[in-house]
């Protein structure tokens, strides 16, 4: 899926921006053209590199996962969404800069209903247990995907752990509502100093996480760490099958990224 899924992003991206902004036709191969070129670049110089890193996190998860293993997985998913955040700004600055006040008030009214579903989705509109046993099922599923099967004990026992994290989908919809205001004032600055314009984007692109209110980013912080130290309590009883699950998923991935970046390297030598 990921092999068949990468091929297709460019696709994707194009009907997500599409879908965002009302765009017209011009504008529409216009994105593509720049999409693309920014999709050869990861194929051909980030996907090496990812293969890379979770060849670390496989040698990590082979040995055992502590709390500090899991925050080093996350800063570097971070780091290297930044790599890619930096690479698309020049690019979306000129893009955004093109938008027409029509398109603008439909971006406004599509986040309005994007956010309307993900409260629907997460039950954040519901009782403290319908989002509770949410959360607890999203992440039981989650543990599964990663190690396989669990026993009813081992279930048992993370039921419990999971019960003691924070909920965190309003949280995370009130990040949502911050990042989106301020993507709408970043959008009305679009033909003010037209030169300055791709640093600010990248900026907002980059740096997402630091205008978090202080107590709102207290709460992420906090959160992060409960969780890793919930990944690491589940670290700790994997069986010696699981943990092989664990290792071969890791595998996967990496096979995944290298035939990737090896499929487009070869198609660049036949071109």
């Amino acid at each position: 899926m990921v092999r068949v899924g990468y091929g297709q992003v460019d696709t994707l991206a194009g009907w997500m921006a599409h879908e965002y902004f009302d765009l017209e036709p011009l504008q529409r191969d216009d994105f593509s053209r720049r999409f693309e070129r920014l999709h050869a670049w990861h194929r051909r110089e980030q996907l090496p590199e990812y293969a890379r890193f979770l060849a670390e996190a496989k040698i990590r998860a082979q040995r055992g996962m502590a709390a500090d293993d899991l925050l080093w997985l996350v800063d570097g998913m971070k780091s290297r969404y930044a790599v890619i955040a930096a690479r698309a700004a020049p690019d979306a600055a000129e893009l955004l800069a093109g938008l027409s006040p029509a398109q603008i008030d439909h971006l406004r009214r599509e986040f309005d209903r994007m956010n309307q579903k993900f409260l629907k989705e997460n039950r954040s509109q519901e009782s403290v247990a319908a989002r509770r046993q949410h959360q607890q099922r999203n992440a039981l599923k989650q543990i599964r995907d990663w190690v396989g099967s669990l026993s009813d004990s081992q279930e048992t026992r993370l039921i419990a752990l999971l019960q003691q994290l924070p909920l965190t989908d309003l949280l995370r919809h009130e990040d949502r509502l911050r990042r989106q205001r301020e993507f709408l004032a970043l959008l009305e600055t679009r033909h003010i100093e037209r030169a300055a314009y791709p640093e600010r984007v990248r900026d907002w692109l980059v740096n997402w996480e630091r205008n978090r209110p202080p107590g709102l980013a207290r709460s992420f912080e906090d959160s992060w760490k409960r969780r890793a130290e919930l990944y690491a309590a589940v670290d700790k009883m994997l069986t010696p099958e699981q943990r092989t699950h664990l290792t071969h998923r890791l595998q996967d991935y990496i096979d995944d990224f290298r035939y990737l970046a090896t499929l487009k390297t070869a198609t660049a030598r036949n071109d």
